[in-house]
């Protein structure tokens, strides 16, 4: 039992940086600590299968961890947008900049 509470224990740990990585916006941190999730999810379910754990402490943190990668995919689809949106007005300003110094360098003299 003290190797399944070492578990959820670590489990929580990485939700809680995951959290901030998240409230960061650090995507770095996040792939980082997503690679980390299933390694720490696969002993849970070990002791779970084995009759070391509760169902409903496994089944709280999965729910929350779900919770916590809709939030994640969603952040991240909005970040996805604001770079799209970002590089659109990079284009659209260096058009116009092209665009004047065709027609400044083609005035007649």
């Amino acid at each position: 039992m003290a190797d399944a509470q070492a578990h959820l224990d670590h489990l929580d740990q990485l939700m809680a940086d995951l959290g901030r990585a998240l409230a960061d916006k650090d995507w770095e941190a996040m792939t980082s600590l997503n690679e980390q999730v299933k390694p720490a999810v696969e002993p849970l379910m070990a002791a779970l299968e084995a009759g070391e754990l509760e169902a409903e402490p496994v089944r709280l943190r999965l729910q929350e961890l779900q919770q916590f990668i809709d939030a994640a995919d969603e952040s991240a689809r909005i970040a996805r947008k604001e770079a799209e949106d970002g590089l659109k007005g990079v284009n659209r300003n260096r058009s116009a900049a092209k665009a004047y110094q065709n027609v400044s360098s083609n005035r007649p003299k």
